[in-house]
């Protein structure tokens, strides 16, 4: 499960609103004052990303920190037929456009070329059918996962 702190900003029944800053890994490098990605990582402004998530019986308010998260292998399966179906298509497309119809029918090489980009669309559009399916809209959104811990002060008794 990949997670992030978010902060709710609006509750509206079992909707729950929540912000989470998006945070360039520079911060985190001990590096960030000696390297030139480091200083324009601190010149650009955070931006904010805000969504509104299904919660639970969570005891939420405004202001509260929680933690969302959203599951790895939803991520990984997107991010497969994003990439790998399109280039899997085009390279199909191209070898039938190749070696049928270039070697066999003596066809000109342009048709293969044509067969390439042809199948590589292919492979696009039926990858953003499967993204744009009900299904896969709801593994892709994140779920709330916890709440954190309120910061309680303490008094160091002498």
């Amino acid at each position: 499960m990949i997670e992030e702190t978010a902060t709710v900003v609006a509750i509206n029944g079992k909707q729950v609103t929540v912000t989470s800053t998006i945070k360039s890994t520079c911060h985190s490098c001990h590096q960030q004052d000696d390297c030139g990605s480091g200083q324009i990582a601190k010149a650009i402004p955070h931006k904010a990303l805000t969504t509104t998530i299904t919660a639970g019986q969570n005891n939420l308010h405004i202001g509260d920190e929680v933690v969302i998260g959203l599951s790895e292998k939803s991520l990984l399966n997107s991010a497969v037929q994003v990439y790998l179906l399109p280039l899997l298509m085009m390279i199909v497309f191209a070898t039938i456009g190749q070696f049928y119809l270039v070697e066999q029918l003596q066809l000109h090489e342009l048709i293969a070329l044509v067969f390439a980009v042809v199948g590589g669309y292919l492979g696009f559009v039926i990858a953003q059918k499967q993204q744009n399916s009900r299904h896969s809209q709801a593994s892709l959104q994140p779920k709330l996962l916890r709440k954190c811990a309120d910061i309680i002060a303490t008094v160091e008794l002498k």
